[in-house]
Formats: C-alpha cells, structure tokens, sequence
C-alpha cells in the first residue's frame, strides 16, 4: 500500500500524480523502520534536489555494508546528530542507484524491492539487473 503523500508539493503548491515504480505501478514504501528515502517519507521518491538518486529500494546485507564502507560510505554506524540509527543487514534502504550498480558490478548487490524501486532508477540500472537481484517478482 502507497504511503499518505498528500504533504508532498510540486514546485506550484500542487500535490503531484503518485510516484511511479520500475514495474510501472505506483510506487510502494520501501521503510519506515528504519525510516529511509531521500525524504525520509519511507520511499524512494526522488526529485532535482536528490543529486544522490536514493532510488533503489534494498535490503541490505553484510557484504553490501561492508562493500559500502569501504567505498566511504558507513551506513552501519548511527549518527544520532542526524537521526540516523545505523543499519544492520536485513533493514531495508533507499541506496543511491549508482552505488548499487557499483556494488553489481562487484558482486556485492544487496536483493532488490521492485515494487518499491523507483522507476528514475533505469536511468542507471537495467531492470533485467534488478530482476536478477528483486526478493518480489512483481
């Protein structure tokens, strides 16, 4: 079930057409325990200000973690200043589409959530990428 977007705004005050999946549908939540995407909304909405494209609904593992931190990006230790409690393999996340195609091309890509994959993620990925990697089939 979609989650309540109705805060969300448009550059003219308008709430804009729900946000789209990879599959097409209308895109799922991916989080809210722990609370993920760029808007911290529970899914991978993105927009001009996400120039990370936190798109990419994951459910992490501890060779995706690890893969991560050494690329420099510690997503398993809380930074409580930013109301971020730090990850642990099974949460699921918005990863940024590129860092999860870096992670394929390693062999370290974390299985995928399609529906609740945003559909601005094929700018990056295939979906045939996806498929090989998605825990729902759609």
């Amino acid at each position: 079930m979609p989650l309540d977007d109705s805060r969300r705004r448009d550059d003219r005050g308008e709430t804009p057409p729900p946000a789209r999946n990879v599959l097409g549908g209308v895109l799922l939540p991916c989080s809210v325990a722990p609370v993920t995407g760029f808007f911290r909304d529970g899914c991978c909405n993105t927009g001009p200000e996400d120039r990370g494209l936190h798109v990419v609904c994951a459910e992490v593992t501890a060779d995706f973690l690890a893969f991560s931190q050494a690329r420099g990006n510690d997503l398993s230790t809380p930074r409580p200043e930013y109301g971020f409690v730090g990850l642990k393999p099974g949460d699921r996340w918005c990863l940024c589409a590129a860092r999860w195609e870096e992670a394929r091309l390693a062999g370290k890509a974390p299985p995928v959530l399609l529906e609740a994959t945003h559909v601005a993620a094929l700018a990056v990925v295939s979906l045939a990428d996806l498929r090989a990697h998605a825990l729902d089939q759609g």
